[in-house]
């Protein structure tokens, strides 16, 4: 994208869905690292995680808000600040970080995060972001890495 694309989506999109205000959010844990993420938004793309996305339902595990250039993404029930992801104008490798924090969440190696991520981007920058699918998505996600674990 073009430099200065970002910033101009961000003015075009003054009245987002979703802002800090709307949800309990807690801060990045000072338990975190930081990685980088090479992904290509379309400008579509850009503009649907700019929206962000307020739960509506219980199965919907993500509260996401922009601001500043960066995308909050905060765990719904509790308000932990699992990734912010600080996109660049400039070329498609984006500064993420991400909680490390033990007690908040698990994930410790930035490979299994980049997939992760990379898998709720997919669901993120969809116009209708389908939260029920995603989350039956994870759950079996979840559900085959604690089998391959007790089989370890």
């Amino acid at each position: 994208m073009k430099e200065g694309v970002y910033v101009s989506l961000e003015r075009k999109n003054k009245n987002r869905i979703a802002v800090k205000s709307k949800w309990k959010t807690e801060p990045m844990p000072e338990e975190n690292t930081t990685f980088e993420l090479n992904r290509i938004f379309t400008e579509e793309q850009m503009e649907a995680l700019m929206k962000g996305n307020i739960p509506k339902q219980m199965e919907d595990k993500w509260f996401l808000y922009y601001e500043d250039g960066k995308l909050y993404a905060h765990r719904s029930w509790t308000g932990i600040c699992v990734y912010i992801i600080e996109f660049n104008n400039d070329t498609n490798v984006h500064k993420v970080t991400a909680n490390r924090n033990p007690e908040e969440y698990r994930v410790t190696d930035i490979d299994e995060d980049i997939e992760h991520l990379n898998r709720l981007l997919d669901w993120w920058v969809q116009p209708q972001y389908d939260f029920y699918n995603e989350w039956l998505s994870e759950t079996l996600i979840t559900i085959k890495k604690q089998n391959e674990d007790t089989k370890s």
